[in-house]
């Protein structure tokens, strides 16, 4: 075995390694410690600042296979970078943990984060304590999150009242590429959500919404489809394009004789023994269909796939079916048609059918690509978000912004509260914060107006994406919020001539906005509570 060290005992018997090579080990302690986590996670937020807001810019990233992706949303564009910095993967977890939690807000709380820390840095030079400036974090933290819900509004959510809804699908939209189809996708992402929403239980199962996406088309094909959108098609060619009033067996059994669960094998030993075998699977195959027949339905939908033979006997009998249907596609089929999964032809009853209103065979393009459509179900409430685009990478950033707006259409089902955007909760909270700093009479006040240094960072990088002068701009804002008394003023990123973000019905969920100050809180004070770093080894003995 190869040592590492020398096995040595103090004065009380006690064993230690005294390691070889120890002056020549990296090892960083105390404040340096604490400045260079700073400067990774302070790198990581300049990254992601430029992407953030509606003129925000993207990235595009290529996977050591070569792969591309282009998008400027943060919890993807942190997910494909390749970070070894421990601290740079507590930013990459933190941006996952907004997306986890809320789905949108992803760029904003990494950059509040790094001006976080950078702000940290200069009081650490001024000789502060850093737990004093974590636990000063902290306490502005809480002192925002009240004013935030002192500064909110109440947000109209009635499945009747499409209108505002989709006013507020438009904010999350705006900085995304599927911005030239902004109402339209609005639309779909309102649409989707109200049809599964529980209003009773202020709850929206996002299981029952299922993305689905083809290259090829135009944006403006994507369309919302009230039922299930399955990637396949018919076993057979010559089976009909067209079902109505469909009862859909599914079934997780194969369309096979079943084989003998024993080591033994079978012996053909003559003509006469083929024809017996071959004759005992074309029976099995007809048992089967007819069992299938008998229950009344008039499409099986199978998890499994089935042989050339089997396929055309269920073609001579007029029984369409589907094969290789995934696990989880066969689940949603299943909720939607309300049919039961059937692991046994012989458990297969009428009852346990699934219902649908038409099954329809779609072709795209001149590749002829073909999908299966299942609508007019029993249970609406499942839904499939079809989209098309120019190419691979175009579909796959619209379902990711198409995903972002059904996360702020659902956290409004769940909490209608909301503040304003562009910038407007942020300048409110930082003047409310600077507030209270000078009501504060220890060493917690410096951490109070360096916090509320930091809430500008968001405002000024909306600022600057947009072209304008950062500092000039959001001074003039913050002396139009004081003057004025009105938290809803915020950066003109559009240049629609008002920064009343009110008027402008630009608005961000309370909740995102709580999540992304403590999250980002939490994180720094994390950051700021550890003073040593020291290169692993591993010791063997």
């Amino acid at each position: 075995m190869a040592a590492v060290g020398q096995l040595a005992f103090d004065e009380y018997g006690r064993p230690f390694f005294i390691l070889r090579d120890q002056d020549k080990q990296k090892q960083l302690t105390g404040i340096d410690a604490t400045k260079s986590h700073i400067m990774a996670a302070k790198r990581v937020a300049e990254t992601l600042k430029t992407s953030l807001g509606p003129k925000g810019l993207d990235k595009i990233m290529v996977s050591p296979d070569g792969d591309l992706t282009i998008t400027n949303d943060g919890a993807t564009i942190l997910k494909n970078m390749d970070v070894e910095h421990e601290i740079a993967k507590l930013m990459v977890q933190l941006s996952k943990s907004q997306d986890d939690e809320i789905g949108d807000g992803t760029t904003g709380v990494v950059v509040l984060a790094g001006a976080l820390l950078e702000q940290a840095e200069i009081l650490l030079d001024k000789g502060l304590h850093p737990i004093r400036i974590a636990d000063g974090f902290e306490m502005a933290a809480q002192h925002a999150a009240e004013h935030l819900e002192s500064i909110s509004d109440s947000f109209p959510v009635d499945a009747t009242n499409r209108e505002s809804l989709i006013r507020a699908a438009k904010t999350s939209l705006g900085s995304k590429i599927v911005s030239k189809c902004l109402d339209q996708f609005a639309g779909i992402a309102v649409d989707a959500v109200m049809s599964v929403a529980d209003m009773s239980r202020r709850d929206v199962d996002f299981e029952l919404i299922k993305i689905e996406a083809k290259a090829g088309g135009q944006m403006e094909d994507t369309m919302l489809v009230k039922g299930v959108i399955v990637d396949k098609e018919f076993s057979h060619p010559q089976m009909p394009k067209q079902l109505n009033d469909v009862k859909i067996a599914i079934l997780t059994c194969p369309f096979e004789p079943p084989k003998p669960k024993t080591k033994h094998k079978l012996d053909v030993g003559s003509v006469e023994d083929y024809r017996k075998l071959r004759k005992y699977e074309q029976d099995k195959f007809i048992e089967m269909v007819e069992q299938v027949q008998a229950t009344g339905a008039t499409l099986a939908i199978c998890q499994w796939g089935f042989d050339d033979e089997a396929n055309h006997l269920l073609l001579q009998k007029k029984l369409p079916a589907v094969r290789w249907v995934g696990g989880a596609e066969i689940e949603l089929i299943a909720i939607a048609t309300g049919g039961r999964i059937v692991p046994r032809f012989e458990e297969l009853t009428s009852d346990k059918l699934g219902f649908a209103g038409v099954v329809r065979e779609v072709t795209y393009g001149t590749t002829r690509d073909r999908m299966l459509i299942v609508e007019g179900c029993k249970n609406s409430r499942a839904v499939t978000i079809f989209v098309r685009g120019g190419n691979k990478m175009v579909v796959d950033e619209a379902k990711r912004s198409l995903n972002d707006a059904l996360c702020v259409v659902r956290n409004l089902v769940r909490d209608n509260r909301i503040v304003y955007g562009g910038g407007a909760a942020e300048i409110s909270c930082s003047l409310a914060v600077a507030k209270k700093a000078d009501q504060i009479s220890t060493l917690e006040q410096y951490a109070f107006r360096a916090f509320a240094d930091a809430l500008e960072s968001i405002p000024m990088a909306l600022a600057e994406n947009s072209g304008l002068a950062g500092i000039e701009t959001v001074t003039q804002v913050k002396a139009q919020q004081v003057s004025a008394n009105n938290p809803s003023l915020g950066i003109d990123c559009m240049g629609l001539g008002e920064n009343d973000m009110k008027t402008n019905n630009i608005i961000e969920t309370l909740s995102s906005k709580k999540q992304q100050i403590s999250l980002a809180t939490q994180l720094v004070k994390m950051i700021l509570k550890i003073d040593d770093v020291r290169t692993t080894m591993q010791l063997e003995m």
